[in-house]
């Protein structure tokens, strides 16, 4: 028998279905914002990537962790969505040119605002080419991808996610003719544009064309003729399935991550080493860790149905865009004006003195930044005449 079973669709149906998405969005990018506050108020001690189990705080460790989750979920979510639209619209043709043009908005987006918002310098000296400038491009590359059958897709995505460490010693020096395409490829690097001006690609691309290939290739089983029950069983399986590779390719220091995990003076730290993967550029590790807890979040999130917690988490999934450019402004604005009252307190930096505060200043800028996010979500889908709406 064939696990996607058809039925006829009914509203409690299409509203965990598609709730359980933005749900998760929601969740990853509350998240976010605990890490951006971090980056915000916490720059005197900074981390690396991976990060320094010996040296890192459990409470620093474990919160930066947590953050984790965003890039690798929302991307896995991108791909989903573009499928759910094509499936509406109805037509390759129309899903690839929406892509294409709402990849191109985010890469400019990304350029010209979201680089702003971080260094506050124009004509900025350096632009960081991160999260926002990453899924522009994997937009892009699906509205390609999107044109061959379904499982070359799922093929693609794989190999890309699977395989891509293979390249990890593959390196070009400046001045090399595959330098920058490479930059953007697969090594997070430097491109000289000119003496005023550096890029730098924090994001390397191809592990992340997998990952939304992946969430694309996934996406049928959100149509409405999908059972919820065979869909969140379906989640649930794969997303532990997928943790358990993490643990036995972790556990026996195999491929897919190049920093090997040991035992450590206690238990904490030996599990901290164990999880400490590499983000930049995403290694296996990190995704079956990430990936796999992402498919767990969603099984459990469409099986909450309308509980509270969902709906708040789902007035910030609805408007994720519009969220993450008003948080990095605000708390840009909110660093200058501590900086104006109180100084510098950190050495070059004015920050907090412990890890519970990020927590409290994150809670305290959900709650403020919930009113105007739940306000712009209403205008988006009760103005549907507006094309641009739908970029943003």
């Amino acid at each position: 028998m064939s696990a996607v079973q058809p039925h006829s669709p009914n509203p409690s149906a299409v509203f965990h279905r598609l709730y359980s998405i933005d749900a998760l969005r929601g969740l990853v990018i509350v998240i976010m914002l605990l890490d951006h506050v971090r980056e915000t108020f916490y720059l005197h001690f900074q981390v690396g990537d991976p990060m320094d189990a010996a040296a890192t705080p459990p409470d620093l460790f474990f919160s930066r962790l947590l953050a984790h989750l965003c890039a690798p979920v929302f991307v896995l979510l991108t791909g989903i969505s573009a499928w759910l639209y094509g499936d509406r619209a109805g037509s390759r043709a129309a899903t690839a040119a929406f892509l294409a043009k709402r990849g191109l908005f985010l890469i400019v987006l990304e350029i010209v605002v979201v680089n702003v918002a971080w260094t506050f310098a124009f004509p900025p000296s350096v632009i960081y080419l991160q999260v926002i400038w990453v899924i522009g491009l994997s937009m892009l590359a699906l509205a390609a991808l999107l044109w061959l059958p379904r499982s070359v897709v799922a093929g693609v995505g794989l190999v890309l996610v699977a395989g891509h460490n293979l390249l990890d010693s593959v390196h070009f020096a400046q001045g090399h003719w595959a330098h920058i395409l490479w930059a953007v490829l697969h090594d997070r690097g430097w491109i000289e544009v000119s003496d005023a001006l550096r890029l730098r690609t924090s994001y390397p691309l191809l592990p992340w064309i997998g990952v939304i290939a992946l969430g694309y290739a996934a996406g049928p089983w959100f149509h409405a003729r999908v059972q919820s029950t065979v869909r969140q069983r379906g989640l649930l399986y794969g997303g532990l399935g997928v943790l358990a590779a993490f643990i036995v390719l972790r556990a026996i220091n195999g491929y897919g991550q190049a920093q090997k995990w040991g035992m450590q003076d206690d238990t904490i730290h030996t599990l901290m080493s164990f999880l400490n993967v590499t983000k930049y550029p995403p290694s296996l590790m990190f995704l079956l860790l990430t990936l796999g807890l992402g498919l767990v979040l969603l099984a459990l999130m469409e099986r909450a149905g309308r509980a509270a917690w969902i709906r708040v988490l789902c007035v910030f999934g609805a408007a994720p865009m519009f969220f993450y450019l008003l948080h990095l402004y605000v708390l840009k604005a909110l660093y200058l004006a501590c900086v104006a009252i109180w100084g510098l307190n950190q050495g070059d930096y004015f920050g907090v003195s412990g890890v519970p505060a990020l927590w409290v200043i994150s809670i305290l800028l959900a709650a403020a930044l919930f009113v105007p996010v739940r306000w712009y979500g209403q205008l988006k889908a009760r103005r549907r005449d507006i094309t641009w709406l739908k970029y943003l």
